[in-house]
């Protein structure tokens, strides 16, 4: 089973997209930072889609455990 698509609140650069597609198909953010920024290069909505993205993708809850 794979993970759900979260932005994770560690290792962000920007919003934690790259981060969170990286964990959601189990590769490293570094490669996945690579392919976009080499994809920026084509002619094409790549940064329209990065910004969707930061937009649609929740961030990762914290859980925080309330003692009473």
């Amino acid at each position: 089973m794979a993970a759900a698509l979260v932005r994770p609140r560690n290792n962000r650069v920007i919003a934690g997209v790259c981060a969170g597609l990286a964990q959601r198909f189990g590769t490293t953010p570094n490669k996945v930072r690579v392919i976009f920024l080499l994809s920026c290069l084509l002619p094409g909505p790549q940064f329209l889609i990065y910004l969707g993205l930061w937009l649609f993708i929740p961030t990762e809850k914290t859980h925080q455990q309330a003692s009473w």
